[in-house]
C-alpha cells in the first residue's frame, strides 16, 4: 500500500502524487461556464488528530476532513510527475466521479473510471460527457441532494474517496530524465453539526481526459488510498476550535467586478463519454442561482503543458 501523508494544504499519496482542496465560485445551473477562480486552499485536519471528538465511524474510515459551507464549491487540484504517471480513482460518497459505479479497487477502460495524473491537472465536477462537468456543490447527508442519494437512493458515506496507482515496474524510469531535470506536473490553480457530501451544481467547460498509456500499464496491486470528510462550519469549530475560512463572495459580484475566469487550451486531448448515471443526475437549485454575464475579455487561456 501507497503511503499517505499531510503536508500543509496537500494530501500526498505515494512518491509523487498530491492533491488539494481548492475553494471555489459556485456557478450558476443555466449554461455552460468557463473555469471560475480559485480561491485558496481549504484547511485539512487529521481525523487521528481529533479520536475523542469525531464521529466513531470516522476512527474506522480514518483520513481527513475538511470544512465547507453548505452550497459551496470545490475543485481538486492534482500535482505528479511527468516522468511516471499514476491512475487515479476519485469518488464522492463512494460514487465513482468518472463512471457513476460504485467505488471498488479495479480499473476498467469501457467506460474508463480513473483519470491520469498527469496529464489530467485538476477535476472540478462529476463527468457529465461532451466536454463539460457538473460542478462538485456541498450539501448536507440526509436530504437526497448528494451525488451519492440520486444514484443509490441512500446518503452513508459522504466525503470524497481517493485511490491512487502506481504503474507496474519498469514502464516508466524511477528517475526523471538527466538531461531536463525534475519538474514536477502542476499547473497554476485559476488564479488564483451535520456530515457533508457534495451534490451536482452548474455545467463547466472542462474535459475527462482518456487513458493513452493503456490499462495493462497500472499495477492494480500497488496503491494508496483516502477518505476525506467533509463538515459543516459550525462542526468544524467544535471539533477543532479552529475558524473555517470565511465564506467565498458570489459568483454574480465576482463577475460584476470584471475579474478573470478561466479556459485552458487542450484541444490535441480527448474527453470521455458521459457516465449514463452521471448525465442523469439533478442539479441543486436555489434561489440566489442567477445567472452570470462573463465578458470575453474576462476568459484567460491557460496553456497545456503536453498541448
Amino acid at each position: 500500500m501507497l503511503k499517505v501523508t499531510l503536508s500543509g494544504d496537500r494530501i500526498h499519496i505515494g512518491e509523487r502524487f498530491s492533491v488539494s482542496f481548492q475553494r471555489t465560485l459556485r456557478i450558476p445551473n443555466d449554461g455552460i461556464y468557463p473555469l471560475p477562480p480559485g480561491l485558496g486552499a481549504f484547511p485539512i485536519q487529521r481525523v487521528a488528530d481529533y479520536l475523542d471528538r469525531v464521529p466513531p465511524h470516522w476512527r474506522e474510515q480514518g483520513g481527513y476532513f475538511i470544512p465547507m459551507y453548505q452550497r459551496e464549491a470545490l475543485w481538486l487540484g492534482f500535482d505528479g510527475a511527468s516522468f511516471k504517471p499514476n491512475a487515479v480513482k476519485i469518488a464522492i460518497g463512494k460514487i465513482n466521479a468518472i463512471s457513476g459505479e460504485a467505488l471498488d479497487e479495479t480499473l476498467h477502460t469501457d467506460p474508463q473510471n480513473y483519470i491520469v495524473c498527469p496529464d489530467q491537472p485538476w477535476l472540478d465536477g462529476i463527468n457529465a460527457g461532451d466536454n463539460f462537468i457538473r460542478q462538485f456543490v456541498a450539501m448536507p447527508l440526509g436530504q437526497a441532494y448528494t451525488v451519492e442519494a440520486q444514484v443509490t437512493g441512500t446518503e452513508e458515506f459522504g466525503g470524497i474517496q481517493i485511490l491512487v496507482y502506481e504503474p507496474k515496474p519498469g514502464r516508466f524510469p524511477d528517475q526523471p530524465p538527466q538531461t531536463r531535470g525534475f519538474s514536477s506536473f502542476e499547473l497554476p490553480p485559476p488564479a488564483a453539526p451535520m456530515e457533508m457530501g457534495l451534490g451536482a451544481g452548474g455545467k463547466m467547460q472542462q474535459k475527462i481526459y482518456p487513458d493513452s498509456y493503456g490499462l495493462d500499464v497500472w499495477d492494480t496491486e500497488n496503491y494508496g488510498s483516502v477518505f476525506v470528510h467533509i463538515v459543516n462550519s459550525e462542526q468544524y469549530r467544535e471539533l477543532t476550535n479552529l475558524e473555517p475560512p470565511p465564506t467565498p463572495i458570489t459568483a454574480q459580484v465576482y463577475a460584476q467586478y470584471k475579474l478573470p475566469w478561466f479556459a485552458l487550451y487542450d484541444e490535441a486531448q480527448g474527453d470521455l463519454p458521459a457516465a449514463d448515471k452521471l448525465s442523469k443526475i439533478k442539479p441543486i437549485q436555489d434561489q440566489d442561482n442567477q445567472s452570470v454575464d462573463i465578458a470575453e475579455s474576462q476568459i484567460e487561456k491557460l496553456h497545456h503543458p503536453h498541448a
